[in-house]
């Protein structure tokens, strides 16, 4: 019993994101997808052993694929192991499919993977986004958005000490 309880929770922990997404594109819609692994990728997955950088999806034929996407060969596997580039299926509904085939269309939207993680049931997920592509205006715009966030939650950190606010501002703004 216990032995499954901290399986459960392990999987829960593994979360691997894709941070460059949200900083390059913007999100338009999100969805869930399943996909089609083999045993070794399974096992190396659940050691954290993936990235998603430079990752994309693409439209083969009616079905959804994930590119360029790397899992770490199991470091126990033999013959078996897997190809750490390889393309992977993912699994949608036919409905959400057909939306997002439609959506990727159109000029200047993509299908990105946001983060890729293990359900409840212990099953692996990935979640993908529609985006559309950010110019180097609206990425300055960001940087000042989360560096405001960084402040506020600086000061409000930090608002019973106020006798050392004027220093903490000060640093913030100096290193700034």
């Amino acid at each position: 019993m216990s032995n499954s309880k901290t399986k459960k929770n392990a999987a829960s922990q593994v979360n691997i994101k894709n941070k460059r997404a949200t900083f390059d594109y913007e999100i338009l819609d999100t969805y869930t997808a399943g996909m089609v692994l083999t045993g070794t990728e399974v096992k190396s997955l659940r050691a954290g052993k993936a990235g998603l950088t430079d990752t994309f999806c693409l439209f083969d034929k009616g079905e959804l694929w994930l590119k360029n996407a790397y899992i770490a060969e199991y470091f126990y596997g033999t013959y078996n192991n897997h190809n750490s580039h390889r393309d992977r299926k993912l699994l949608l509904n036919k409905k959400e499919l057909r939306n997002l085939e439609n959506d990727s269309k159109n000029p200047g939207l993509t299908i990105v993977p946001l983060r890729l993680f293990f359900n409840e049931n212990g099953l692996a997920k990935l979640e993908i986004a529609l985006c559309k592509g950010k110019k180097q205006f609206d990425k300055r715009d960001s940087i000042k958005e989360q560096e405001i966030r960084r402040r506020r939650y600086i000061e409000h950190r930090f608002d019973h000490l106020r006798f050392c606010k004027p220093l903490l501002l000060w640093n913030i703004q100096v290193n700034s």
